[in-house]
This record gives C-alpha cells, structure tokens and sequence, in this order.
C-alpha cells in the first residue's frame, strides 16, 4: 500500500518506522530539515509531490493544533479513494470533518507515546479505533496494532472523547497541579522523585498537544470532581480530623483496585 505520513514529529517518525518495510511510505512536513533521519521513506517536501505519489491511504501525525488544517491543505492533492486517517488525541471536530470532507477516513488514537511508552514492548499499551470508521481502514489499523501487541478497543467519537478525559485529562491536572508549586530540593525522597520524572515527561511534551487534551469538552466535569475531593482533603487535614481521613484513604484505595 502506498502511504503518506503528514508530520514528521514523534508519532509521524514511529509509525513510518512501523511501515516502511511492509508498504511504500512518503512522509510530508512543511519544514523539510525535520525529514532528514526518516528511514527507506520517500521525503516530500512539496505539494505536487503528494499528486505525483498518489497515496491509498494518509496518516495525519500533524500537531493536534494544525490536524485539520493539514487535512484541508493536502485534500486537493490527494486521489478521491485515499482513505484519510488521524491518530488524534481529542476527536472534537473531526466527526463533521469527516462527514463534509467527500473520503472514506479512520480515526484512531494509540494511548502511549514515545516520551513514556517502551517502544520495544507496547503490549501493556491500548489503541482505540473509531466504530464510524471506513472498514477497511478499521482492518488496517487493527493489523497494525495487533503486530504491535497493543489492546485494542472499538468506541464512538462520542465515547472516545470520554475516556480521553479521564484517562489523561485527570492525570495531567494532578501532574500540573504538583508542578506548579515545585520547587528544589536537596535531598528528594523516592516517590518525590517519580512524580518529578513524571512532571518532566509530560512538560516535555507538545504544548499545544497537551492544551488541546485539557481543552476536551468533558474535561470540566473531571476538573470539578478533583477540585470538591481536595477541597474535602483539606478540609479534613485542616481540621486534623483522623476518622474522616481514613474514610478518605480507603475510598482512595477502593476507586484503584
């Protein structure tokens, strides 16, 4: 299959590494310098290229912040059965994209990334594919990430976005919550450490990426559940309240079994 990889960032490098030795893979972005160590893939660094390559099937890796932009930027260029595809993070939008855009598409989103996944071994990582699929994209995609070994779940858009808010949303609040009161030290106790190392993978990671996850539309509900339960925890260390804080802690080790 031929393939064309839009972005040359993180995801856009791993998943041409993924396909290079099975498909025929071309990767675009629109700063040529960042397609320099891409391997047994074709660099294109215009346009009319895209025309010339006539991909089946395009893997939009954009930062999230310009996905749509990028769809709509090489559309004109690309032959009417060319599957589209996305591995975006939030699917807000994408649904009437799609619907209007005139091509089959895929949407999917593959739940680790290269800052804190062992890429040698993904399969305690999940992927999630879009039921409103293309089917043949569907079947693509869940090759891909069976040769990866990953878990792979079916939702909606609707369902999607759902559980993006609580499976990142949620640690990435609390991850920013810590950070923002950091400061040096010294001597650094072992959990003091992970959740620096913790802090310093997501901080490294894209900003607009992680603006976009917390800009979810179910983000707030989430925000709001940890603001009232840290709200109780400081009512209960304020008041030195022993009882209330072992409630606390239990229900704490309930909601992780």
């Amino acid at each position: 299959m031929r393939i064309l990889i839009l972005g040359a960032g993180k995801m856009g490098t791993f998943f041409a590494d993924v396909l290079c030795m099975k498909h025929e893979v071309a990767m675009f972005d629109v700063d040529p310098q960042r397609l320099r160590f891409v391997f047994n893939t074709q660099r294109l660094t215009k346009l009319e290229e895209i025309k010339d390559f006539e991909p089946e099937l395009l893997i939009n890796a954009a930062t999230i912040k310009y996905t749509l932009d990028a769809f709509k930027m090489v559309m004109p260029y690309l032959p009417k059965d060319c599957i589209l595809s996305d591995i975006s993070s939030v699917k807000t939008g994408f649904p009437e994209f799609y619907k209007n855009s005139g091509f089959r598409f895929v949407s999917t989103h593959p739940m680790f990334g290269p800052t804190f996944a062992n890429l040698s071994d993904l399969s305690t990582q999940n992927a999630i594919i879009i039921s409103e699929s293309d089917h043949l994209g569907k079947v693509f995609f869940k090759d891909i990430y069976e040769t990866l070994k990953l878990n792979i779940f079916e939702y909606t858009f609707a369902e999607h976005d759902e559980t993006v808010a609580y499976s990142l949303s949620v640690p990435f609040v609390c991850t920013l919550a810590f950070s923002s009161v950091m400061k040096h030290q010294d001597a650094p106790g072992t959990t003091f450490k992970r959740h620096m190392k913790i802090a310093r993978g997501l901080l490294s990671e894209d900003d607009y990426l992680v603006t976009e996850i917390l800009f979810n539309p179910n983000t707030p509900a989430q925000l709001k559940l940890i603001q009232k339960n840290m709200a109780e925890l400081a009512s209960i260390v304020d008041k030195k309240d022993s009882e209330a804080m072992l409630r606390f802690l239990a229900r704490a080790r309930e909601n992780i079994k």
